[in-house]
């Protein structure tokens, strides 16, 4: 049950604030991990078990159902007088965005491995994520204690897959069964876990049969620290003792300036290594003080870039960076500020929308928790209660002194599936629910079709949109039929054809006479549709043109054999006749119509289908994989390009063909590779297609 404390505003010291997120590979143990750091640092008094589904950062019913984080939770917590701002990130590539938006706003992150798979394809995505967003990071070697455990070859793995500088400051004592602690290599402490309550662990000197090999790593670990400092290298050369104190401080720059990624060890379900791990986020993770001041735009003049340091006094500049919908306080949107103060009640303005907003009231979270407190300053990471119109990437600044910060940046939609609500009254509940979503998830696209009127979901891949779908039937009691949608094909003509239609309509009184002699002709592709009129007023009244044409569009519109919007042919209106009492416009109308239908059906009717331009990015090692499943879907491959182990393959393919493509492409490359899609042309369908769909 979620609940709200009230707090007295306390002076934040910036320079004891870590903004740190958790981020890896799925299943590599990130909730536990943090559900860990949530007990030691005593913010909880039971250890939270994603099995048994009482983790508090993965609060939502269905993410304690299907054991994986789906939103990044947000907690605050205190360790040895420090102030951890901790946030814990979806592993799975379908919530990437999670991590997009949680690697904009923090200071530096806690990237865990798996002790045996090493570095996992998702956490090649979220290093790459963190190297964009110029994160520094430290690496927690998890799971120890498991069958195959080999520190050494994940530490490789960091070095051959991500080509980053990541050395140990610790060793393990053991692995799998056997293991049993850790070794600090700076202080050569030995952290030894003899005893089976989880926080107690007893330091000890260096185990004699380690010895030589601690001072091997030891040896490596200060070599690496000299290398990023000129002072320390020449002294080191000279052979001079490095203190413990010169050499942490010397690895806390480097960190900061990501010359170095330390590796720590550990087993979070067993609960060992957490406290090692914390001490080595405080020492060497960077405080807001220690990131450079955030530039932004002066709202006047984007060109001119203003910076903004983290600083109280300063004017205030932060960023919305995650919005969602509580039951109990209704809209929370998660906000970072990075300079000035943000108070309750206080009005801000928003220079993306250009209208003032006023925060009704600010909450510290402690994931489903909260309490109300009076101002946030730089460096804090706060939600808000009133913001109507602030959305994620929406900039928040003081009114006089208005700057814009850079957006988030969110990758498209990869898949789309069609929803339609079971019963009538479900239909007012799903627009209530899917605006919601949208509202919480830039990667949630939500569009109407149309042609089909289907509502069209779009999202980054099928757990994603599965997701949604249940989440509609959960949280709003919406039951949905869920569906591919209807590929929205077009008809044409391949060759010129000619013929009358006459609409004639004899009654007692008054009649209907239409007569109309349409030639039709193929367009190249992109020509659309076309009128034109080769006959003069002497053959026809001029008033009876718009109507011809209005019919003739009408017909296009509703297609030639399948019933598909026509595109790319021309219509010349050749020859007609009318009588001067019975025709009309109507009757003009539906003879423009019959004379198409009659001409389209002798120039050779083809069904042309949407072909995509697709860029699929892939390791090479997977490139035959790649090619072979593109050429089953009928693609054609236009270019391949090789950069440094990667393949980027260009090709155009029918969309008809990319349904489920992200979920194969995955299969094929255990998720390695990615890719974009775009709308290019539209190309004739195979004759089989045209056979179905008629």
């Amino acid at each position: 049950m979620s609940t709200t404390m009230t707090t007295k505003p306390a002076k934040v010291d910036l320079n004891k604030v870590r903004n740190m997120g958790i981020i890896a590979h799925i299943d590599a143990g990130k909730t536990t991990t943090s559900e860990q750091v949530l007990f030691f640092t005593g913010r909880t008094y039971k250890i939270g078990n994603i099995d048994e589904g009482t983790t508090v950062m993965d609060f939502m019913e269905l993410e304690r159902e299907r054991g994986i984080t789906i939103g990044s939770a947000a907690t605050t917590t205190e360790w040895a007088g420090y102030t951890l701002n901790l946030i814990d990130t979806p592993g799975h590539v379908d919530f990437t965005a999670e991590v997009e938006r949680s690697l904009r706003v923090l200071d530096g992150g806690v990237v865990v491995l798996d002790a045996v798979a090493g570095v996992q394809p998702q956490s090649e995505t979220v290093w790459r994520q963190a190297d964009r967003h110029k994160v520094p990071r430290l690496v927690f070697v998890n799971k120890m204690d498991r069958l195959g455990a080999d520190f050494e070859a994940a530490v490789q793995s960091i070095h051959r897959r991500m080509e980053a500088n990541a050395v140990p400051i610790q060793i393990p004592i053991g692995a799998e069964g056997k293991f049993q602690g850790m070794i600090d290599l700076i202080s050569k402490t030995a952290f030894i876990y003899d005893n089976p309550d989880p926080v107690i662990h007893r330091e000890a000197p260096v185990p004699d049969a380690l010895k030589d090999t601690v001072e091997v790593h030891r040896k490596h670990l200060i070599e690496k620290i000299a290398e990023t400092d000129d002072d320390l290298l020449v002294r080191y050369l000279d052979g001079k003792e490095l203190s413990g104190e010169e050499l942490r401080a010397a690895l806390r720059r480097a960190v900061i300036n990501m010359k170095i990624f330390p590796v720590v060890c550990g087993s979070a379900l067993r609960h060992r290594g957490i406290h090692p791990l914390l001490d080595a986020v405080i020492a060497y993770l960077p405080s807001p003080l220690d990131k450079p001041p955030v530039m932004a735009s002066d709202t006047k003049n984007e060109e001119k870039k203003v910076e903004r340091r983290a600083d109280v006094t300063a004017p205030l500049s932060a960023l919305a960076f995650k919005v969602v919908t509580d039951q109990h306080v209704g809209r929370l949107v998660y906000i970072r500020v990075y300079s000035g103060t943000l108070e309750a009640g206080a009005a801000v303005y928003d220079p993306s929308t250009r209208d003032r907003e006023r925060v009704g009231r600010l909450l510290r979270m402690y994931a489903d928790r909260r309490e109300d407190i009076k101002s946030a300053g730089a460096g804090e990471i706060v939600a808000a209660i009133g913001l109507k119109n602030v959305f994620t990437g929406h900039t928040l600044c003081s009114i006089d002194q208005p700057v814009l910060l850079e957006a988030i940046k969110f990758p498209e939609p990869v898949l789309s599936v069609a929803v339609e609500p079971k019963t009538r009254s479900d239909q007012d509940k799903m627009t209530a629910a899917l605006v919601r979503f949208a509202d919480e998830d830039p990667t949630l696209k939500v569009a109407t079709d149309p042609e089909s009127a289907q509502i069209i979901l779009s999202g980054m891949g099928e757990l994603h949109l599965d997701v949604i779908v249940e989440r509609m039937r959960r949280e709003f009691k919406v039951e949905a039929t869920v569906g591919a949608p209807r590929v929205a094909y077009r008809e044409t003509i391949a060759r010129v054809a000619e013929a009358q239609g006459r609409f004639i309509r004899q009654t007692g009184g008054h009649g209907q006479f239409g007569d109309v002699t349409l030639r039709l002709e193929p367009l190249e592709r992109g020509g659309g549709i076309q009128f034109e009129n080769e006959i003069s007023g002497a053959v026809l009244p001029k008033e009876y043109y718009g109507p011809i044409e209005a019919g003739f569009r009408e017909a296009a519109h509703g297609g030639i054999v399948a019933g598909f919007q026509c595109v790319d042919l021309k219509a010349v209106l050749t020859d007609g006749s009318y009588h001067e009492v019975d025709s009309s416009e109507m009757a003009f109308k539906v003879a423009a119509s019959m004379a198409f239908k009659a001409a389209a059906a002798k120039a050779t009717p083809i069904i042309l289908e949407p072909v995509m331009k697709m860029e699929v990015i892939s390791p090479s090692d997977f490139l035959g994989e790649v090619l072979g499943d593109l050429s089953s879907r009928r693609a054609q491959i236009i270019s391949m390009e090789g950069t440094a182990g990667t393949q980027i393959v260009l090709a155009y393919i029918p969309l008809a063909e990319t349904f489920q493509y992200a979920t194969k492409l995955r299969s094929l490359t255990t998720g390695r590779a990615s890719f974009v899609q775009e709308l290019h042309h539209y190309a004739p369908a195979p004759k089989s297609l045209l056979e179905k769909k008629t």
